[in-house]
């Protein structure tokens, strides 16, 4: 048996490697026995390929009117590089599709990653304990999406994106054991915390069905342990303890979109 070309593309070679290397580090570091310091980059749209990898979703899916978009930004001497996902929300029904009784819903999230020779590209998040987001947010009522390689696929865990500076760069911080599993836009009982050493996707959506444009800039996405000291500075945050409190109660979205949408 012959393995096929695919397996020896130039792609396929490299994300082995860039894993090889990922969990060697991990390794000699020993960052297995102790807490790690460095963050785990998800997703960094300094990179325009990023948002290549990237799925839009919106409720013209199926027929509806919203329009949503994810396009890269490049940088300039006072903003990073980033991801523009913009568009603007509709309620407005499709006609002759009485089935679809609710519309106003936008999203995105990365793809599937390529496999490696090591198996499916999972996000391993166990030694860490926020998922991090520099955001620069126009105030919308926006949840973080995550999807595991759980039993039930169609699970979804989610948690509202705060954002404190409407319209300034800022990084959030959401505790991983702090989502919330929901399923077709239910919240599921019993609550399991997500499964961790295997996450498939991460992305935002907004559903808060309010009509009209939204913007939100996403520079990057990572899993981390806290911020650094340089990273306080840029967001004006004076270091106390290095711990990071919640302002609010996580919150999910209500049940009103479409079973297929965010997936």
């Amino acid at each position: 048996m012959r393995p096929t070309p695919q397996l020896f593309a130039p792609g396929f070679i490299k994300r082995s490697l860039d894993e090889f290397k990922r969990v060697a580090n991990i390794a000699l570091k020993q960052e297995g026995l102790r807490t790690p310091t460095a963050p785990y980059h998800l997703l960094d749209f300094s990179d325009p390929a990023t948002i290549s990898a990237c799925k839009v979703m919106s409720d013209a899916d199926t027929g509806g009117f919203s329009q949503a978009n994810l396009d890269h930004i490049p940088s300039t001497l006072t903003e990073p590089a980033y991801a523009r996902f913009h568009g603007s929300i509709s309620n407005e029904l499709p006609p002759n599709r009485p089935h679809i009784q609710r519309t106003g819903y936008a999203a995105w999230r990365n793809l599937d990653r390529p496999a490696t020779i090591f198996g499916k590209s999972l996000w391993d998040i166990d030694p860490y304990t926020y998922l991090a987001l520099r955001i620069k947010s126009d105030g919308r009522k926006y949840f973080v999406n995550v999807q595991t390689e759980s039993i039930v696929l169609t699970d979804l865990h989610q948690h509202r994106l705060y954002a404190k500076k409407a319209g300034e760069w800022e990084t959030v911080l959401i505790k991983w054991n702090e989502f919330v599993r929901t399923n077709h836009g239910a919240v599921v009982e019993p609550q399991t915390e997500l499964l961790r050493q295997k996450v498939r996707t991460v992305g935002i959506g907004l559903i808060d069905r309010v009509p009209g444009p939204f913007d939100l800039g996403i520079s990057s996405v990572w899993a981390t342990n806290g911020l650094s000291d340089e990273e306080l500075a840029r967001d004006g945050i004076r270091k106390r303890d290095g711990s990071y409190r919640r302002a609010k109660e996580p919150e999910v979205a209500e049940a009103d979109v479409p079973e297929n949408a965010l997936r």
